[in-house]
């Protein structure tokens, strides 16, 4: 790990106004990120993944704290971190090369000619196997399909940190595996900054560099830090049967539900 982060995370605080007062969601949550780095968050509902994204993301601003991105604070949305959500959020009655283009005009007005964006969009379409279905809509395509098409948008925005929130939570499994497997080769070809949240502890074990164990809330904070030091590429088949990647799924199930149970019970 390099001294100078990529992405840091200052001990980030966050409250909210409720009709009964002030909500701490987060509490001095700190976290140092590389570049090129796979990072996944993991934590029961409402331990503050979601927020901890957001703040990222710009959308929410630290109570306490600050988020800085290649020495410069983050303080409203950019598209050097783009967001791919559960649901795939794309516009309906636009085809998904347009959904894509929309995206790339905004993010790169007068910087490409109407060739370049073209070759841009189709590029980040093959990028997730999308090119066979550029022109179809949204209600013409599976969700799988959907989401590739937001991580698609994602990735032509060019940006230094792609945040996905829970991408194939709604998806089957099958499903699922696919898009897991693009993901790490997508990400391999680009060596991107991708910070994940995820339910799944067999997906964040696959996919990341480390694993971040968030407590349960309120006033979250991180817990533990796991590294996954299995070597790349990954081959899902033959980890199944791997004692590390076992120890590593282990771990991360150990804090989830005894740790983590013990600290509901005591409260």
């Amino acid at each position: 790990m390099s001294t100078q982060a990529h992405l840091e995370l200052s001990k980030v605080s966050i409250e909210f106004p409720t009709p009964t007062g002030r909500f701490k969601a987060l509490q001095d949550v700190h976290l140092k990120i590389d570049k090129g780095e796979f990072v996944s968050l993991i934590g029961h509902s409402g331990c503050g993944k979601s927020t901890v994204l957001n703040i990222v993301a710009g959308l929410y601003k630290a109570t306490e704290g600050a988020v800085v991105l290649d020495g410069r604070e983050v303080n409203e949305p950019g598209p050097e971190r783009a967001v791919v959500f559960q649901n795939h959020s794309l516009l309906p009655w636009l085809t998904a090369y347009q959904n894509v283009e929309l995206a790339v005009k905004t993010v790169f007005k007068g910087q490409k000619s109407r060739a370049e964006m073209k070759d841009w969009i189709e590029h980040n379409l093959r990028l997730v196997h999308m090119e066979h279905a550029m022109h179809k809509r949204p209600d013409e395509i599976s969700g799988g399909m959907k989401q590739r098409v937001g991580i698609a948008r994602a990735l032509a925005m060019e940006p230094k940190v792609l945040l996905m929130d829970e991408p194939f939570g709604a998806l089957d499994a099958l499903t699922r595996a696919h898009l897991q497997d693009s993901l790490m080769d997508i990400q391999r070809d680009l060596n991107n900054t991708v910070i994940m949240i995820t339910h799944d502890v067999d997906e964040a074990v696959l996919l990341s560099d480390r694993i971040v164990m968030m407590t349960n809330g309120p006033a979250a904070t991180v817990g533990e830090i796991l590294e996954v030091q299995l070597p790349r590429p990954r081959n899902r088949l033959e980890l199944a049967d791997d004692p590390q990647y076992n120890h590593y799924r282990h771990a991360v199930l150990t804090f989830l539900y005894e740790k983590q149970r013990k600290q509901v019970e005591l409260a």
